[in-house]
């Protein structure tokens, strides 16, 4: 049975874990909460209270990876309230985290890494987007995220696979319950680049099952209408106040393709309409 190393397990690395059990693959997760420790071990995942940091990590990193042929590393960011600091700490923490776990790695039976990244990493063009685009990032976790990326796939100790994933979307998770009621949003025509929760999760299955490794994947669903009228019928939908938007400035915005995972992956998207 091969066995899987999730590093994260929120919002998406739990439900993922939860999947991969599904299909035979036996889990081993990691949490920064000593509180879901037994949420975990519930689910029939392996639970690991480990805490990454700039120069160290807390808890049984080696343990966590010993045995384990898949790594997938699934963390937050979580550079808020730490976007203006301008000290150079604060400015490579997320950086400094993969740079320190990078030698357990090397050290460990992980042949293969799963790393999500995000969209994020193109900065705002005015364009269409592909793999084949070079990335150009214009926010500090953008930045760091194409570093994460270029650290591990440049290992040869370990194959990596990049999933840039486009906004985050699910059952308990939409932009709309921000937005619903506000006054002159801009970027009225700019094109949405979502994908739904269950379709990050088939996606990653996809990647384990091909032995895709090495690989770089847009992960946007093929579903592009305006912001306006996307947010507009979402919220009608589900019967909150409309947003309104502001036409005063021309709407910029890229629009993701996601073409290879289709081609390369053979995958169909489940949840195109969002």
């Amino acid at each position: 049975m091969t066995k899987i190393s999730i590093l994260g397990c929120g919002w998406l690395g739990l439900p993922l874990a939860k999947a991969l059990i599904g299909t035979g693959f036996s889990i081993k997760g990691s949490t920064t909460s000593i509180e879901k420790l037994p949420i975990l071990e519930f689910a029939g995942i392996e639970p690991f209270l480990i805490s990454l940091h700039a120069n160290e990590i807390e808890g049984n990193i080696v343990p966590f990876l010993e045995n384990s042929e898949i790594l997938i590393i699934d963390i937050p960011l979580k550079l808020r309230g730490n976007s203006n600091d301008p000290s150079a700490t604060h400015r490579a923490e997320f950086v400094g985290k993969i740079r320190t776990l990078i030698p357990y790695i090397e050290n460990s039976s992980i042949e293969n890494v799963l790393f999500i990244s995000s969209t994020s990493v193109y900065g705002e063009a005015n364009t269409i987007i592909t793999e084949e685009t070079t990335p150009n990032p214009d926010t500090e976790s953008g930045k760091q995220l194409f570093q994460a990326e270029q650290l591990l796939q440049n290992n040869r100790d370990f194959k990596t696979t990049i999933v840039r994933f486009g906004g985050l979307i699910g059952e308990d998770r939409h932009p709309i319950r921000f937005l619903s009621g506000r006054d002159n949003i801009d970027n009225p025509e700019a094109p949405i680049n979502f994908i739904h929760q269950d379709d990050c999760i088939g996606i990653i299955q996809k990647i384990i099952e091909t032995n895709c490794w090495g690989e770089t994947f847009n992960a946007v669903s093929p579903f592009h209408p305006s912001r306006e009228t996307y947010y507009t019928q979402k919220a009608i939908g589900l019967n909150l106040a409309l947003p309104k938007f502001s036409h005063a400035k021309p709407s910029v915005g890229k629009t993701i393709l996601s073409d290879k995972v289709e081609t390369v992956l053979k995958y169909k998207f489940t949840r195109t309409t969002l």
